[in-house]
């Protein structure tokens, strides 16, 4: 087994262009957080319930649920080509130029809802455009992360991404409940000013992008060696001759050379073919696949998107205890999820912290379920030890965000960005994380419908998303192999 990197040969390593580089590429995953976190709680304010008629009397409950996942949702319609486009993107234009123009299209999305006025095809619309951007990040983010950092911080570097989902969440989840104390409900600023605060986000990636360096594998893959040995010096902040950038150069021409890469006018047709008649890449496409569909349907993202109206399932009804509850909901996750980033990944390696985060995420899902269907012949019951149950559940809650940041949410992108080759990172890579928001399209959309009474009822959705996870701590134990201390063309060689 590899020896694990020590913190203090982890830390060393961050110079200033690496620094840059997390907080650019690393933190654009607040994309993503901040949507989830807003409109988890944007739904639930009474100023945007009733100016876009989401609890109508016109509409019966099925309806309800379906303009909420609607809303919900939009965004993973719209990452789903986002994704596509980032394929697409990444050989022509660079990383760099990629994750500036998914801002620009993140940032124009949120203009157009926050100005939408009460009209629901507005929002529809700009939420998908939001969607086009923030779907390109889960690919542009951990490709880019993967390939420049030293072997020694790869999982670090590339958790900073998941991670900082979870600092969107947060702040999203605050500014929210913020809002909701000191704005009427019926004024509809209440909604539109915390909206507003990804606009300031966007605009700071796109300033902070401009010190970073272009990727060097993407640099020597269009024929610029001499650039890319001395952006990898800078980032690495070593003398461009160093027997460690030497080393490292050697080895990602190699890999270019032995791959027979592809003018950029064919790369995609080629990068295409590639991945899909290699039996080996073949292989690891599947193989992702099925991550995908364990970790997304094991629930937890479902709790992040929906958390006020779970929580409302065990007795938190008012509007702002919804939102506070939430709001502590996120910053526990965001917790988790930075001491798992900073001292489980590159120390314990991948697949212990998978299984101990997937291990807290069963228990928590476990009493949910548990306690859920005592409750449902016990409606009526307001003794002392029911709410000391309910209680139990809510923080229960918290754990199955706390096992998720410590295992799935920064797994994923980490296998996304590590097992392919170079020749096919990037296609690969697009091709998973549509499959991935496609996932989450799916789950955002059927859990509102799920948790009705004629369907799963909220029982029977958390004993679903209890198998899930256990299937998820099964393909953990005997599927997944470690990953850290490895260069990534090692990492290559264990899926040949």
């Amino acid at each position: 087994m590899k020896i694990r990197a020590p913190f203090n040969t982890i830390f060393k390593n961050f110079t200033f262009r690496l620094t840059c580089a997390a907080l650019c590429f690393g933190l654009s995953g607040m994309s993503r957080g901040l949507d989830e976190g807003l409109i988890s709680t944007t739904v639930a304010q009474d100023s945007f319930i009733n100016e876009f008629g989401l609890q109508a009397n016109s509409l019966d409950a099925s309806q309800q649920a379906n303009r909420l996942s609607n809303i919900t949702s939009m965004v993973h319609i719209g990452s789903i080509p986002g994704a596509l486009i980032a394929f697409l993107l990444c050989g022509r234009m660079g990383m760099l130029w990629s994750l500036r123009q998914l801002c620009i299209l993140w940032l124009v999305g949120v203009i157009i809802v926050i100005t939408s006025a009460g009209d629901l095809g507005q929002v529809y619309a700009g939420r998908f455009i939001m969607g086009l951007g923030i779907g390109q990040a889960g690919v542009v983010a951990p490709t880019y992360l993967a390939e420049i950092a030293p072997r020694s911080a790869r999982g670090m570097l590339v958790s900073f991404f998941g991670m900082s989902e979870y600092v969107g969440i947060m702040v999203g989840y605050f500014a929210a409940w913020g809002a909701a104390l000191h704005i009427s409900n019926s004024s509809s600023r209440q909604w539109i000013i915390p909206q507003a605060v990804q606009i300031i986000m966007a605009g700071l990636l796109i300033l902070v992008s401009f010190f970073c360096e272009e990727s060097p594998r993407h640099l020597c893959r269009v024929g610029k060696r001499d650039q890319a040995r001395m952006a990898l010096a800078k980032i690495w902040g070593l003398p461009d001759e160093h027997f460690e950038i030497s080393t490292e150069m050697n080895g990602i021409q190699a890999q270019i050379d032995s791959e027979q890469g592809s003018p950029l006018y064919r790369i995609w047709i080629d990068s295409l073919k590639t991945l899909f008649l290699s039996r080996s890449n073949v292989r690891r496409l599947l193989y992702l696949i099925s991550a995908q569909i364990l970790s997304q349907w094991s629930g937890a993202n479902s709790l992040t998107t929906y958390a006020p109206e779970l929580f409302a399932l065990f007795g938190i009804t008012g509007q702002s205890e919804k939102l506070f509850t939430t709001a502590i909901f996120g910053a526990v996750k965001f917790v988790a999820s930075l001491l798992c980033a900073m001292l489980l990944i590159d120390h314990i390696g991948r697949k212990r912290s998978l299984i101990s985060g997937i291990v807290v995420q069963q228990i928590a899902m476990l009493y949910i379920a548990i306690d859920l269907t005592i409750g449902t012949s016990l409606d009526n019951d307001h003794s002392p030890s029911a709410k000391r149950a309910s209680l139990g559940a809510i923080v229960f809650i918290y754990f199955v965000g706390i096992g998720w940041a410590m295992g799935w949410n920064s797994i994923q992108y980490l296998l996304n960005a590590e097992i392919f080759p170079l020749q096919v990172r990037a296609t690969g890579s697009s091709l998973l994380m549509c499959f991935h928001y496609a996932n989450r399209y799916g789950l955002s959309k059927a859990v509102p419908s799920m948790l009705l009474q004629n369907s799963l009822r909220p029982e029977g959705t958390f004993w679903f998303f209890s198998v899930l996870t256990f299937f998820g701590l099964l393909w953990t134990w005997f599927l997944l192999p470690e990953t850290a201390g490895r260069t990534l063309e090692e990492t290559n060689g264990l899926f040949n």
